[in-house]
């Protein structure tokens, strides 16, 4: 839904809005935004958390690319069938970024949801799987909401890369900036979400808060509750742009 700030507090309107995470504690994270009890709500293959007044809709939707898409078609399929369709699907949570732009604690708004190895490779090189000539692997968040977006919440825009494998090697790093020289981000759901999204007629927004480098695997450098923070202060910030924006700005 449409949120609206007033008095300090966020409170919404007519549109809604689901907010996919890979995993509770990134949900909760978002929840933290707003204020109030969260109540659950049961659907076929998932469980939705509604915040008060009308807030949007929160859904952990699971680990990877294959559960996330499933389970954000499955909460969309039921919000349609209960006549009450989503107008905005917003993929949230932590990720990797790709130094120097988007350090640990930074947030990152994808202008481009890709899939960073869906396609095949070969003795030339990779091909992306519409080279072989088959759906998509780049969604497009409607671009006035990512500028609104990265204005309110100082992320910066740009792709965010999905992916199967999380990099753990300096080598897959460099690989990935060479495939995809825009990427300031990695995480493993935001293709699967897009693509369910997609399938439903509804736009999506991707939203990332920098946990840890993309590169050579070392938890000690990982700062999870500095980006879990981040992304609860960014819900907050974000707030007055969801209340301005309506499924009509989709294209614009």
């Amino acid at each position: 839904m449409v949120l609206q700030a007033e008095e300090g507090q966020l409170t919404t309107s007519s549109a809604r809005i689901l907010v996919a995470t890979a995993v509770p504690v990134e949900r909760d994270a978002v929840a933290r935004a707003f204020p109030g009890p969260v109540t659950e709500l049961p659907r076929p293959g998932t469980v939705l958390h509604r915040l008060p007044d009308g807030g949007p809709d929160l859904l952990a939707a699971g680990v990877g690319p294959a559960l996330a898409a499933a389970s954000t078609a499955a909460a969309l399929t039921a919000a349609a069938l209960d006549g009450a369709p989503y107008a905005l699907v917003v993929s949230a949570g932590i990720g990797g970024g790709f130094a120097p732009g988007a350090p640990v604690g930074s947030l990152v708004v994808a202008d481009e949801i890709t899939a960073a190895d869906l396609g095949a490779e070969t003795a030339d090189g990779f091909l992306p799987v519409t080279d072989l000539g088959f759906g998509t692997v780049t969604h497009h968040p409607p671009p006035g909401l990512v500028v609104a977006a990265a204005d309110a919440t100082g992320a910066r825009p740009g792709t965010v890369l999905t992916g199967s494998t999380v990099t753990g090697t300096a080598e897959r790093a460099a690989l990935l900036r060479e495939r995809h020289p825009r990427a300031l981000a990695e995480a493993m759901e935001g293709f699967g979400v897009a693509e369910a999204a997609a399938a439903h007629g509804v736009p999506v927004l991707e939203l990332r808060a920098v946990s840890n480098p993309v590169g050579p695997r070392d938890r000690a450098a990982w700062r999870i509750g500095e980006a879990l923070g981040a992304l609860t202060e960014a819900f907050g910030k974000l707030a007055p742009v969801l209340r301005s924006w309506t499924p009509h700005d989709a294209h614009g």
